[in-house]
């Protein structure tokens, strides 16, 4: 199984910045499509993002489209989400997943293998 560990959360005003990083394990990185997940307090998890294997292909919801931007380094085993214009409604804990089944330019909604999770809070 690949291991998946996220970092990068923290506190942000309304309006600034968050980087996440997710740093997967072994040399076969690549294999797999990644995504982003969040759930907030008292809330399901939802779907943010996912790329590629290939990094071609990235899906958003439509609520952080334009802000956020996922993107993948399979040299250095991570995948990143760049997280500008930062909301309120963005307050949640941030999820990394990975995909087995995806084909090289295929992102599919179905995941594998989870992350611990890492808060993302911001204020008003």
């Amino acid at each position: 199984q690949v291991q998946l560990v996220e970092s990068g959360g923290g506190l942000a005003q309304a309006g600034g910045s968050l980087r996440l990083s997710c740093a997967g394990s072994g040399r076969t990185f690549f294999n797999y499509a990644m995504g982003w997940f969040r759930q907030a307090s008292g809330k399901e998890r939802e779907f943010v993002a996912a790329i590629s294997r290939s990094g071609k292909n990235t899906v958003y919801i439509d609520s952080v489209k334009g802000r956020f931007t996922i993107s993948r380094d399979n040299a250095k085993n991570t995948v990143y989400l760049q997280m500008n214009s930062l909301k309120p409604e963005d307050t949640a804990v941030y999820y990394c997943a990975a995909d087995r089944n995806a084909a090289w330019d295929e992102v599919l909604y179905e995941y594998d293998y989870w992350g611990q999770g890492t808060q993302v809070t911001v204020s008003s």
